[in-house]
């Protein structure tokens, strides 16, 4: 009984180690508008291809001692770091989800996040392409394992006699939760545009609150944004106040977003469940 659960975790960790390779790929390439296909991966010092025994993700980084073997130019540790947060993302995802599809589907909005929050916190920028691929597998996801909010539910047994079948519900509760998410963010941009005439949020932000919004459902996106904005205030401030950055320094918001994303993940539905207890108590 515990050799199948220590193989599967092994298992699963191997295979996080490999997508989060995979997501490197994505990170360094997407800002560019380069293919995550081809050319190989190389060298960004030397140009050298990298062969295959030198792209075992995070163990060729500590065997080359974090080294180029041809030019021996330093490599980047955000790639062995990007690959053991993946490992450890979907090994989380294993431990508090079984192997369901529910735990597939946070393991792909945990990559989904990973490839967001540091693209964001480097480039200032949200790609279209990973938004509005999230967007369409979190719809997809919905059909077979829908946010667990319950508001669909709710509205559900106010409107019909009998509640509709499970796999509508979940895309209800996807589809509200991305319109809420993205929705709120756009009125905040706008006016916020609209009284400073400049810019304070991009639409980049509103399209990952809509990916967000389709596996979270309505209640965890709201907490998302309430947490991530909070995240936001406080690097803000530490940032002005520590190192002499201007008020109008450009905070990277998708990526406290998608920080907070995570967290409202694993710790999301016990405070919303905390807090509606809260509200119910004589």
């Amino acid at each position: 009984m515990l050799v199948s659960p220590a193989f599967d975790s092994v298992a699963v960790f191997a295979f996080g180690l490999v997508v989060g390779s995979f997501l490197n790929v994505c990170i360094w390439r997407l800002p560019k508008g380069e293919s995550i296909v081809r050319p190989a991966s190389k060298c960004p010092a030397c140009g050298a291809r990298i062969q295959p025994y030198d792209n075992i993700p995070l163990i060729s980084w500590l065997l080359l001692g974090g080294k180029c073997r041809k030019c021996k130019a330093r490599i980047s540790t955000l790639y062995p770091a990007v690959e053991l947060v993946t490992g450890l993302l979907f090994i989380a995802c294993y431990l508090t989800f079984g192997l369901t599809v529910a735990a597939a589907k946070w393991a792909v909005f945990s990559a989904l996040l990973v490839v967001l929050i540091i693209i964001d916190a480097r480039e200032r920028i949200l790609p279209d392409g990973v938004n509005f691929t999230g967007l369409g597998l979190g719809l997809a996801f919905s059909l077979f394992s829908g946010p667990s909010d319950g508001t669909a539910r709710w509205l559900a047994n106010k409107i019909f006699a009998y509640p509709p079948p499970e796999a509508a519900l979940g895309l209800v509760d996807a589809l509200l939760g991305a319109a809420v998410g993205s929705g709120l963010l756009w009125v905040v941009a706008e006016g916020y545009f609209r009284l400073r005439g400049r810019e304070g949020m991009g639409l980049g932000d509103v399209k990952m609150m809509a990916m967000a919004g389709v596996f979270l459902g309505l209640k965890q996106t709201l907490l998302t944004i309430l947490a991530g904005s909070l995240l936001g205030s406080v690097v803000g401030l530490v940032m002005i106040g520590l190192w002499k950055k201007g008020s109008d320094y450009e905070l990277p918001f998708g990526t406290f977003l998608g920080g907070a994303a995570l967290l409202v993940l694993y710790f999301g539905t016990p405070l919303l469940e905390w807090y509606t207890n809260l509200l119910t108590v004589p």
